[in-house]
């Protein structure tokens, strides 16, 4: 018995998923980076205006961990945008020569 596949089954049921990401990265970079930009600002007040040791430390370490964070969730949402189309030609491949 010989079968032909018409089409990459994988294609089919990512294409949507895809598509929606390529949609959501570029607005998600632009609210990350301004609630980031906000966030950190009032962090760094609230760390300007801190009277006590404990609370310019407290203040300090929030803004620091803040600051990572967001760096990362940026890192990540730009290394998505770059490997998205990378992972689904690979995908495609893979299907491709499983099924071939």
């Amino acid at each position: 018995m010989n079968f032909t596949i018409l089409s990459n089954p994988f294609e089919q049921m990512a294409a949507p998923i895809v598509s929606l990401l390529n949609m959501i990265v570029t607005p998600a970079l632009i609210i990350v980076g301004a609630l980031g930009a906000i966030f950190c600002i009032l962090l760094g007040v609230k760390f300007a205006k801190a009277e006590e040791p404990q609370d310019r430390e407290k203040a300090k370490n929030s803004l620091k961990n803040a600051i990572i964070g967001f760096v990362l969730i940026f890192v990540l949402l730009v290394a998505l945008q770059i490997g998205l189309p990378a992972m689904t030609q690979w995908a495609n491949s893979v299907v491709t020569t499983t099924t071939a």
